[in-house]
């Protein structure tokens, strides 16, 4: 589903140069539910970025379902990220001025599709993450976990293929972060959506499939 090989991410600026990533080399399979672990400023949310199309490596070949993506254009690049891959952050980047629903129909607003296909789709997302009783709230009027919970909801409405989570549970306490594993969980289990779950936390990575780990921008073992 997602292929990394040889790739290198640097940060150029006119006083420094800095080496985001090294070398990686990842094949994510179809279906899967990864983990990525490493100390703050290891490169996990870069490795992150450069799977979700967000941005280029410096050297090496990013592939989605065997498509190599450095010779497509920003617009093509933009479709297969809207189509393919949803975003799980750690802050969920809601909108407080939209109601709840709005929030989830976002991605959906760079589709061609009636409104009222938006809203179907909308609500049958947010029934999924267990918030059909909150569609008309707002972000404001929530808890954390509701609030990714949305932000959850927001990612999957386009039934992307990939979903890539940037600690997701990392501002939650051990019960609410039970509950958005959960979630992930059962959409890799249920769904067969690929997981990728930036994570600190030990325990979470253990639920998962497989563990990749990163120092100062490496693989280690």
């Amino acid at each position: 589903m997602i292929k990394l090989e040889n790739v290198e991410k640097v940060y150029r600026t006119s006083a420094i140069e800095t080496l985001a990533l090294s070398d990686i080399n990842i094949d994510v399979r179809k279906g899967e539910f990864l983990a990525v672990m490493g100390p703050s400023g290891s490169g996990k949310s870069t490795l992150l970025n450069i799977m979700g199309l967000l941005d280029a490596p410096t050297e090496g070949c990013v592939e989605i379902e065997g498509r190599p993506v450095i010779s497509m254009g920003d617009r093509q690049l933009a479709r297969l990220r809207n189509e393919k891959v949803g975003f799980v952050f750690q802050s969920y980047h809601l909108i407080n001025d939209l109601t709840v629903v709005d929030n989830v129909e976002i991605p959906l607003l760079y589709r061609r599709m009636a409104s009222s296909q938006r809203r179907r789709m909308a609500l049958a997302a947010l029934e999924k993450v267990g918030l059909s009783a909150r569609t008309k709230h707002f972000p404001g009027q929530l808890s954390g976990g509701q609030c990714q919970r949305v932000a959850i909801a927001r990612a999957i409405v386009g039934e992307p293929e990939i979903i890539l989570a940037d600690e997701p549970t990392g501002n939650l306490d051990s019960v609410m972060g039970e509950e958005i594993l959960k979630i992930l969980v059962g959409l890799n289990e249920n769904e067969e959506t690929t997981v990728v779950m930036v994570t600190h936390n030990q325990a979470m990575a253990d639920r998962t499939e497989r563990i990749i780990r990163l120092f100062d921008g490496s693989q280690v073992n």
